[in-house]
């Protein structure tokens, strides 16, 4: 007989070949917790294949959960439990299991077969030779305990072979305490179109949470309680997600519509995906022929009268250089969303990193500013799609969202916000005022440096765009040598001055001034955050500053970078934002540089703030001094 043991949060990994259902499978996990009133972060990583070798360790695909009681902003370092369907995920994830953790294996996926392509060695297998002594270890027949429970279905095996990752989540689901009838719910959602497979999934789902109460295999069943959340309604959902979300509800409060153009690429292709679920709220997608293709779209969109946005990753983006600086000389409101991914050229399509900073700033011909935002969190991606929206509908203006494919792919709990408690949008509607002796001038700026947004077609406000130079005030064409400059500074000022209203920067945790602030932008914040509460705890001086605001930077951000010996810059490239800083700052902050396609961990970086307090050289995760 079992007994039940709380927990405060608990991470699991989910490792099987590609194809086999992984990522549905945590995915199905993340949402039932959330309906448990759990916080929680997950890491999907799978192969950029779309059809890896089945077996071997690049076929490998895995879904990582950390759910729990208390805050949770990381998917966790280490796992407590690791569920591997054959011999590659075993490999390619036992460094990740915390000794004494739990490891369930699949037995069908470990014969010799599976072993050889895994590369363990011949005649050994670690489910019987003692290697994994370290580790709570159960071996099941997946495969044969499935095909029991189908024994009488219509289904080919084949088909039966693959409703193995339901038994996994029934399993799962029993043994941390989830109801089955949320996750039931999702397989008829998922099915229900195919009644053959509907009742297979739900009988092996079904099975498996009966075979974690029935076959006393397990000492002990675990219970997580609910986070202490503010009150209101919750789910779990994808950063792709929430930008889709941010998107549409900016447009609906800026009372435009909204004009999406995207060319599939990897992590941005859902971001049209999700559009296109959305029709009935004025929203209009098109597949593009390519990625300048897409961003011209949205620019002609915005010449009349809508949102423009489209999304893309690195590869992409530097295809849309010399559309943005197009988009720049109009001042329309266009916003890009650049789902980096690691680099360069193709890299690795489906692993994060941030080395598309420096060119979401500069990498455009010309004198050609623009805004750039980048979200922290799944969730916070809507609020960063919303305020990327704001900032190009009220400044008219280009604006850059960097996300990364760790926040697209990965997701976490959202607080849905209520409509009203969203800021209003003003888009600066062309009026009378803004025409000269009845002749409409369209680069009229107002205080803040804003040219009006006149739709086309409206009588009395007839006017012309396009890429070559404008005169001040009438937008014709001009070669003026003193108009260029008089626009090039125009247009920079306008930022200058969206630079004063933007929300001062402040302290994300720890004092306002010390020893050593860790700064943070994007997809490090949780991991940085909670590294630097842990150092804090510890009785460290240290403090975490999280910029949100990349171009133009928020006031006051100098003025805190100013009040600490010592600064350190953990971001996954080179050290990109380091540079920035030195350079816009002339502080002297130091990189903590990863670029292996994956998140950084908290341990990581708390070794980084010890060391830095040591006046240590920091040391990059391959154990490489700087």
């Amino acid at each position: 007989m079992y007994s039940t043991t709380p927990r405060r949060d608990v991470t699991i990994v989910f490792a099987g070949d590609s194809g086999e259902g992984m990522q549905l499978t945590g995915s199905y996990f993340a949402h039932t917790s959330a309906l448990a009133g759990n916080d929680l972060a997950t890491l999907p990583n799978y192969p950029a294949e779309i059809r890896a070798p089945q077996g071997t360790l690049a076929g490998v695909s895995s879904f990582q959960l950390r759910f729990g009681s208390t805050e949770i902003l990381t998917p966790g370092d280490q796992c407590d439990v690791l569920v591997a369907m054959n011999a590659a995920a075993l490999k390619t994830h036992l460094h990740l299991l915390k000794r004494g953790g739990l490891l369930i294996a699949n037995e069908a996926g470990f014969d010799r077969r599976n072993l050889r392509l895994a590369g363990y060695p011949e005649d050994s297998n670690p489910l019987t030779d003692g290697s994994l002594s370290d580790y709570e270890l159960i071996t099941l027949n997946i495969s044969q305990l499935v095909a029991s429970a189908l024994a009488d279905s219509p289904l080919s095996v084949r088909e039966r072979e693959r409703t193995k990752n339901m038994f996994v989540l029934g399993l799962l689901a029993w043994l941390f305490s989830r109801p089955l009838e949320p996750l039931e719910q999702l397989v008829r959602e998922k099915f229900a179109q195919k009644p053959e497979l509907l009742e297979a999934n739900l009988r092996v789902l079904r099975a498996g949470y009966a075979f974690g109460e029935t076959s006393e295999l397990f000492a002990s069943r675990y219970e997580i309680p609910q986070a202490p959340l503010e009150p209101g309604t919750y789910r779990s959902i994808s950063g792709n997600e929430a930008l889709v979300l941010g998107f549409v509800t900016a447009a609906h409060r800026a009372g435009v519509k909204l004009f999406y153009a995207g060319y599939p690429i990897t992590p941005a292709s859902e971001v049209l995906h999700q559009m296109e679920r959305l029709l009935a709220y004025e929203v209009y997608p098109l597949q593009a022929e390519d990625e300048m293709a897409a961003l011209c779209a949205a620019i002609g969109a915005a010449f009349g009268g809508h949102l423009g946005v489209t999304a893309t990753s690195g590869p992409g983006f530097s295809l849309m250089s010399e559309a943005l600086g197009l988009a720049v000389m109009l001042e329309l409101p266009v916003v890009v969303c650049d789902i980096q991914r690691a680099g360069p050229s193709t890299g690795m399509p489906t692993k994060p990193e941030q080395a598309d900073l420096l060119q979401a700033l500069y990498g455009r011909h010309g004198e050609a500013p623009l805004a750039v935002i980048a979200p922290a969190t799944p969730a916070d991606c809507f609020a960063a799609a919303y305020e990327a929206a704001r900032i190009a509908l009220e400044w008219m203006t280009p604006v850059v969202l960097l996300s990364d494919a760790f926040l697209a792919n990965g997701s976490d709990l959202w607080r849905i916000p209520e409509l009203d408690s969203l800021p209003p949008i003003r888009p600066p509607w062309a009026t009378p005022e803004h025409r000269s002796n009845g002749t409409f001038l369209p680069y009229q700026r107002d205080e803040r440096g804003v040219r009006p947004w006149a739709v086309p077609g409206t009588p009395g406000f007839e006017h012309r765009i396009g890429g070559l130079e404008k005169e001040d005030l009438t937008g014709n064409v001009s070669y003026d040598p003193l108009n260029h400059e008089r626009m090039v500074r125009a247009r920079a000022h306008k930022l200058a001055r969206l630079a004063e209203t933007l929300p001062p920067q402040t302290i994300t945790l720890g004092p306002a001034t010390g020893e050593l602030a860790v700064v943070s932008w994007g997809s490090t914040y949780g991991s940085v955050y909670t590294a630097v509460q842990e150092c804090l705890q510890q009785g460290l001086p240290v403090s975490h500053i999280h910029v949100r605001y990349l171009h133009p930077l928020p006031p006051g951000l100098g003025e805190l970078l100013a009040g600490f010996r010592r600064i350190l810059v953990p971001e996954l490239n080179s050290g990109q934002f380091a540079h920035l800083l030195r350079a816009h700052y002339r502080v002297d902050a130091r990189s903590y540089t990863k670029v292996q396609g994956l998140p950084l961990t908290v341990s990581e970086v708390v070794e980084a703030i010890q060391r830095a307090l040591h006046d240590e050289p920091a040391l990059h995760p391959t154990g490489i001094e700087r």
